[in-house]
């Protein structure tokens, strides 16, 4: 008998749509090439307020998802949901109450730090429940933080791509795709073309709250160009003649640039505060990990546009690697997982 499997996707309460949402797509497809009958079923998460975020972690445990056999949650707060049959493959916790929250809140009052812990106590007891039939992360990042916080071990389990038709072609200009938003540091690199000599471009695609503030960071250096969103047709295309690929955020998850540039060919340049890209760019071999310096970043970009086969090697021994984590794998392994 087919297995009926739900995937709970958390939906953003703005209708913002990015990697998390290509990641439900990509599981749910892999679940039915392995013979599963898998849907999205997807749940808004109001993150505009703390009541908001309550309402929110209710919302996901009152959830009645006995229609399915099995359900895999995939992250915050997706995992309170209540089914006998649950596997958890994290994506993140809420990293405001994490990570992150001294970054956002450098002088949190007593509210602050008593609603972090509330989230971090709500977690860490649906995380650990006894009917959880397992419990993954997506990188050695999520695996760390849960253990930090939360004293719970994970098991990882790479994502993959969802996109096909990567192609290397020439090795041009810098490209750097992704959400515009504080916790990308897409500033660092804008800050470090101010110290680069070589006559390389600067190609930023995507948008996000920090849009405007970084175009006018950038106003002056006509190397740099916006590009706003683009297709994944246009995505692929840019990765392919791409010199490489600059991606510098802040103790990120996973980041599915690093694959995605890897499949590509192309190295990636990152830092040391990156969390899983440079983990992948030192495991890989496929890039440069620098610290979160303008100056640092600029020595590599100088560094590989005058010898553009630094460039070539590196991406060719990560798109050698790249390729072990596949979504076959993930579907099987959790579907195991529901089955004991």
């Amino acid at each position: 008998m087919t297995q009926r499997i739900a995937v709970l996707a958390t939906a953003s309460h703005s209708g913002e749509v990015g990697g998390a949402e290509r990641f439900y797509v990509g599981l749910r497809d892999a679940l039915r090439r392995e013979g599963a009958a898998a849907d999205i079923v997807s749940v808004v998460s109001d993150e505009s307020s703390f009541d908001a975020i309550l309402e929110s972690y209710l919302r996901f445990y009152e959830l009645d998802l006995s229609a399915f056999d099995g359900v895999i949650s995939t992250k915050a707060p997706g995992y309170v949901v209540r089914h006998p049959n649950h596997v958890c493959y994290l994506q993140h916790t809420m990293r405001v109450f994490y990570d992150m929250f001294e970054v956002e809140f450098p002088a949190a009052n007593d509210v602050l730090q008593d609603q972090r812990r509330r989230i971090q106590q709500l977690d860490t007891a649906a995380l650990s429940c006894p009917r959880l039939r397992g419990r993954f992360v997506i990188g050695e990042e999520v695996r760390a933080r849960l253990l930090r916080y939360n004293g719970l071990e994970a098991e990882i389990l790479h994502q993959a791509t969802t996109m096909s038709g990567y192609r290397c072609g020439a090795f041009e200009y810098l490209f750097m795709p992704g959400r515009l938003h504080r916790w990308k540091r897409v500033d660092l690199v804008v800050r470090a073309m101010r110290y680069v000599s070589a006559p390389v471009q600067l190609l930023i695609s995507g948008t996000g709250e920090d849009e405007a503030s970084l175009k006018a960071l950038a106003a002056k250096d006509e190397r740099i160009r916006f590009l706003g969103r683009v297709t994944d047709d246009e995505l692929i295309s840019l990765y392919a003649n791409a010199l490489a690929v600059p991606f510098v955020p802040l103790r990120e998850d996973f980041g599915l640039v690093s694959i995605e540039a890897f499949h590509s060919g192309k190295p990636v340049i990152t830092c040391e505060d990156s969390g899983e890209p440079a983990r992948l760019v030192r495991a890989f071999d496929a890039g440069w990990v620098c610290p979160p310096e303008p100056k640092e970043i600029a020595v590599v970009i100088d560094r590989i546009a005058a010898q553009p086969r630094l460039a070539r090697d590196a991406g060719e021994r990560g798109r050698g690697q790249v390729g072990r984590s596949t979504w076959g794998m993930v579907a099987t392994t959790l579907l195991t997982a529901l089955q004991r």
